[in-house]
């Protein structure tokens, strides 16, 4: 159980050390992000849409307020004419604060647009950069695949099995070639022999047959005519 434990562990500490899933999480974060900025440059932009709106309206009230107070002073109601300059004011102020946030909200509207040009730049250069990285990174363990693939064959694969029956036949070639050579040696070394005898008696016989011509020796009974008394011998025996 302890093995166990341990090694689903490592296995998920490895998959954890895993760059290639790193950057592809880190990508997907990025991505992941996008939809958020979105959402909130629309809650900015929704603002600045409400601002407008509530400019414009403010806009139509002092027209219309302004015509009432001018109309009004030429009807010659003074009391009318004040309270729709009262209500005026307010307004003016009302737009005045309006435009106010109207303006900070098109900036802030502005600046979110810039921060997600930005993002958008960075996290296209940082996609790419990751891509690419991961690319690397499967090329390299590709490689190291065969890598260990072909160490595999130089230590126990084809390659040893090759050169050690190579390597034996050589040594039983070797063997029998120095077994042949002996044979062959002794062979010719008798044939030899047998022949510098043969060649020492034929010169004995020639010596001989000279001294007795000389007269140094006398002559001896040669074997020939008793090779011939003999072969005749046996030849009367035969018939």
């Amino acid at each position: 159980m302890s093995r166990m434990f341990r090694s689903f562990f490592g296995f998920f500490i490895s998959v954890g050390e895993n760059p290639e899933l790193i950057l592809e999480q880190n990508i997907r974060d990025m991505n992941d992000q996008v939809p958020r900025m979105n959402e909130s440059i629309a809650m900015v932009k929704a603002n600045v849409t409400l601002l407008e709106k509530e400019d414009a309206r403010y806009a139509d009230d002092l027209t219309n307020l302004t015509a009432k107070v001018k109309a009004a002073i030429q009807a010659g109601r003074d009391d009318l004419a004040g309270s729709f300059a009262m209500q005026l004011e307010q307004v003016r102020g009302a737009r005045a604060r309006t435009q106010g946030q109207l303006t900070s909200a098109r900036a802030a509207f502005d600046k979110a647009m810039a921060v997600k040009k930005a993002f958008m730049l960075e996290k296209e250069r940082k996609t790419q950069e990751a891509m690419n990285a991961i690319r690397d990174y499967r090329r390299a363990q590709w490689q190291k695949k065969v890598a260990d693939v072909m160490e595999n064959f130089e230590v126990a694969g084809i390659s040893q099995t090759h050169d050690e029956m190579v390597h034996k036949i050589e040594e039983q070639t070797a063997m029998n070639e120095a077994r042949m050579e002996m044979a062959l040696g002794n062979v010719d070394e008798q044939k030899v022999k047998i022949e510098e005898e043969a060649e020492k008696l034929r010169a004995n016989e020639l010596v001989k047959q000279f001294k007795a011509e000389m007269g140094l020796i006398s002559p001896e009974p040669s074997s020939a005519p008793a090779q011939k008394t003999i072969g005749g011998a046996e030849a009367q025996k035969t018939v």
